[in-house]
């Protein structure tokens, strides 16, 4: 495990045979967090942006379970604290984004599918919820050629 206060990443077990691929979420996902909630998000096209916001008491768990996506998470709207992952269901990993970052993600694959997994219910995220405009902290979203 990473230091808790900036997001990580942690390895998913996935498990493969003739009839498919099995991916293990475990329980104890981090020390002392209890999962209050999980939700699904689809996406119907790649380039489709969700984002950006922050909760300054719950922390989210992200898994692509089917596609690929880019993450962007911004401490605290600090563009020079800022971290980007690609997370893709033929590398499987759940992104963790603590409380005080601002977070948001987008397709690079048609169909994409995000499990979600977050230590608040609905009622009270949405009661610790701030939101900014997808390109609050310039164009993030550019996929730049290497």
């Amino acid at each position: 495990m990473s230091d808790q206060n900036r997001p990580y990443l942690i390895p998913v077990p996935a498990f493969s045979d003739d009839r498919g691929v099995f991916f293990g979420l475990s329980n104890n996902l981090a020390e002392g967090l209890k999962i209050a909630r999980v939700y699904l998000i689809s996406n119907f096209g790649k380039g489709i942006i969700r984002g950006f916001h922050k909760h300054q008491k719950e922390t989210k768990f992200f898994f692509i379970s089917q596609g690929a996506a880019k993450f962007v998470a911004v401490r605290d709207g600090d563009e020079k604290d800022r971290m980007t992952f690609v997370l893709s269901d033929r590398n499987p990993v759940l992104l963790v984004i603590p409380p005080g970052w601002y977070n948001g993600w987008m397709s690079l694959e048609d169909n994409t599918v995000l499990t979600a997994l977050s230590t608040s219910s609905y009622q009270e995220s949405a009661a610790d919820d701030e939101r900014v405009e997808p390109y609050a902290f310039g164009d993030v979203w550019k996929v730049i050629g290497r």
